[in-house]
């Protein structure tokens, strides 16, 4: 009875099993036709596809405006920064507008020990200069001066030099007062002035020591100047804005929003103009990025491969490919598992009597279908794939000829005598020089190709030719576009043609490698990760099409691409739960990696409609730029009042350091869970147990 149910029971059980297989295949040819009949959609009926425009658009205007300042196309007019300051974009004073009337500048030179004293913008005539420096607290003043200057059309600025190198520490005032008069003895003789302007700084002086081996020990005497109250702010023109924009560019791109808005408001950048910036950034990076990280990421919820499609479609590849290269494979201990980083495939064949392709070549044909598969289901996780040869045949050595052709035998047959083998190839050894003189003649007339390594071998049934070429062009890794198939195939129809007569009953076979080829070359991968510098621990990501996709998979997108996926991985079960908002404040708050990409990313893994995606992250990132932009203003007034100054940089070098090592700890963190070696070696100790060492 015990017998009859087990008996009963297994077809069940393998009926069951063939029946969710053949459901898998039939989903799979399901989604293959809809992949392969394409989307009919013109380019702007795809809501992706306007979104980048824009972002392009934008990034033009952008560049051309910030040029145009930079460069004094706009002129040197300050009226748009006055125009600013007048509204709610600045919450300081309204700025001076210095234009066209007359202005003061004074500021410090502290290698000198001197104020600068500046006046613009003088009308023609007699410039009369009168300054000095006092204490506010105490009687110590510096003597008064006072110089004149004749002014004409060529030169409508007077400057002078205030010198502080006598003063004691403590408060003081610095002023400058400038008298015009007409360029007459007799105005100047009544005092008939034209008009007169002045201007009072008040800073705090302070002495220490510059220069020595340790602070306090051994230095210079230095006096430190600290601005306490400099009036309303002279309004910066046009082109002082662009120069700005560049340096505020390169600082957030370097260190972070943070690193920009610290710089820019120790400078004393106007905070709408930071915010403009930063803004303008993050619109531009998100628009670009954020669809084309759609176009990769984004399928149809019908046409998503789950678990049971991605390994029941690489078993299909493994067995195509068993049959094609004449291998055997051990399906009982070949693996298949999708992991969260990665695919990871793991396969051990035998070699039999129509294997003529080693270990590396196997695994790269392999390899191949498997991704140009996974780039019609659009899967382009890493796939990390190991094939390794077992049995008998596994030394085999196919550069050199050794074994070639030599099958399995059971353990009941004796080993192998490959003596008597060789012996028997004097008989057609005819037939090998007559191949080997073609080969040397086709490398001799192709100028493109030098030939590093050749074997010939045969036996009744094949010729077998192995080549080992190198392409002579110069920069060939660039430059040289056949492929090694393409060389095998001309290499075979010329060796054929030649020797008709004697390649009658035998199969020729050619392979050919190209010694500077890479894998992504042999494979045709878009992209690959390597753990170190051997080829055997190898990610490589399935090819896409267009120019954005190509973009995407070089090296330094690529890992900013795997990077940002792998941050936004981390953080996807909070914005799983908050969603929208989530995602919003996930954006806003100021901590490494919470940028307008990864918020992106996010809105992409958690499935987030795209519209709705895009407005959180742009919502998140207008916020986050504005209120850095008006936050650090502040930040630089506090620094200022508890005479913080000294911190500011060292914040600065901190923010760009820290985006610096979080990155790299990021992608470090990625690589160790990426390569984690625990599959690979349950993988050989399985081999091991089964087919020993």
């Amino acid at each position: 009875m015990g017998d009859a149910a087990i008996g009963d029971e297994m077809p069940k059980e393998q009926h069951e099993t063939e029946s969710k297989s053949d459901r898998l295949l039939k989903e799979l040819n399901e989604i293959r036709r809809r992949r392969t009949d394409g989307d009919s959609r013109s380019m702007f009926t795809k809501k992706e596809n306007p979104v980048l425009l824009m972002g392009v658009a934008y990034g033009v205007l952008y560049g051309a405006l910030i040029l145009s300042m930079s460069s004094g196309l706009l002129g040197q007019s300050t009226a748009m920064d006055h125009s600013a300051s007048t509204t709610f974009l600045d919450i300081g004073d309204e700025c001076v507008e210095i234009d066209n009337q007359p202005w003061i500048l004074i500021f410090p030179n502290e290698d000198a020990e001197q104020f600068s004293l500046n006046a613009y913008n003088l009308p023609e005539g007699i410039a009369v200069l009168e300054y000095n420096i006092h204490g506010k607290e105490s009687a110590e003043n510096s003597p008064p001066t006072q110089v004149e200057r004749e002014l004409d059309d060529d030169v409508n600025r007077v400057h002078a030099k205030a010198d502080y190198s006598t003063l004691a520490e403590g408060e003081y005032e610095v002023m400058l007062k400038v008298t015009l008069y007409n360029n007459t003895e007799d105005a100047r003789e009544q005092a008939n002035s034209t008009g007169s302007l002045s201007k009072t700084l008040e800073f705090e002086l302070e002495i220490g020591t510059k220069g020595g081996i340790l602070p306090f020990i051994g230095g210079e005497e230095h006096r430190e100047v600290r601005i306490t109250e400099s009036g309303a702010r002279s309004c910066w023109s046009v082109q002082e804005l662009g120069n700005w924009g560049y340096i505020l560019l390169v600082a957030e791109l370097g260190g972070g929003r943070e690193t920009a808005m610290l710089a820019g408001g120790a400078a004393g950048i106007p905070a709408w103009w930071m915010a403009f910036n930063s803004l303008s950034l993050s619109v531009f990076s998100l628009l670009i990025a954020y669809p084309l990280m759609y176009k990769v990421y984004h399928q149809e919820a019908d046409d998503i491969l789950s678990r049971n499609h991605i390994i029941r479609l690489v078993d299909d590849i493994i067995t195509r490919c068993e049959r094609r290269l004449g291998i055997e494979v051990d399906h009982d201990l070949a693996k298949v598992e999708p992991r969260e980083l990665s695919i990871d495939i793991m396969v051990p064949y035998k070699n039999t009597e129509n294997t003529l392709t080693d270990s590396k070549s196997i695994r790269d044909e392999i390899l191949k279908e498997v991704l140009e598969e996974f780039a019609l289901f659009r899967v382009f996780k890493p796939v990390q794939l190991t094939v390794r040869s077992i049995g008998s045949g596994q030394a085999i050595d196919f550069d050199s000829g050794v074994g070639v052709g030599v099958g399995d035998r059971d353990d009941e047959d004796p080993p192998e005598n490959y003596t008597s083998f060789f012996e028997e190839l004097h008989s057609l050894s005819r037939i090998e020089d007559e191949v080997r003189d073609s080969l040397d003649l086709y490398f001799v007339r192709d100028k493109t190709l030098e030939l590093q390594n050749a074997v010939i071998t045969s036996d009744d049934r094949i010729v077998f030719v192995s080549v080992i070429f190198k392409p002579t062009t110069r920069l060939a890794f660039f430059r040289f576009k056949r492929q090694a198939a393409e060389v095998e195939d001309e290499l075979r129809n010329y060796i054929s043609e030649r020797n008709q007569d004697i390649l009658t009953s035998q199969e020729l076979i050619v392979k050919a490698r190209n010694q500077i080829s890479t894998l992504a070359d042999r494979s045709g991968a878009g992209r690959v990760e390597r753990k170190g510098n051997k080829d055997e621990r190898i990610a490589a990501v399935a090819r896409q099409d267009g120019f954005g996709g190509r973009m995407l998979q070089t090296k330094l997108l690529g890992d900013i691409l795997s990077t940002v996926e792998y941050t936004a991985n981390e953080k996807r079960e909070m914005i799983n739960k908050w969603g929208f908002w989530g995602l919003i404040v996930f954006v806003w708050i100021p901590f490494m990696a919470s940028g307008v990409l990864v918020g992106g990313m996010l809105g992409h893994l958690s499935r987030m409609k795209f519209m709705r995606g895009l407005l959180a992250t742009m919502i998140g990132g207008f916020i986050a730029s504005i209120t850095w932009a008006y936050t650090a203003e502040g930040i630089i007034k506090i620094m200022h009042q508890y005479k913080l100054e000294a911190v500011i940089p060292i914040m600065i070098i901190v923010f760009v350091l820290g985006a610096i090592l979080h990155i790299r700890s990021t992608k470090i963190r990625r690589q160790t869970e990426l390569f984690e070696d625990t599959l690979l070696d349950n993988f050989h100790n399985d081999i091991k147990e089964k087919y020993g060492s």
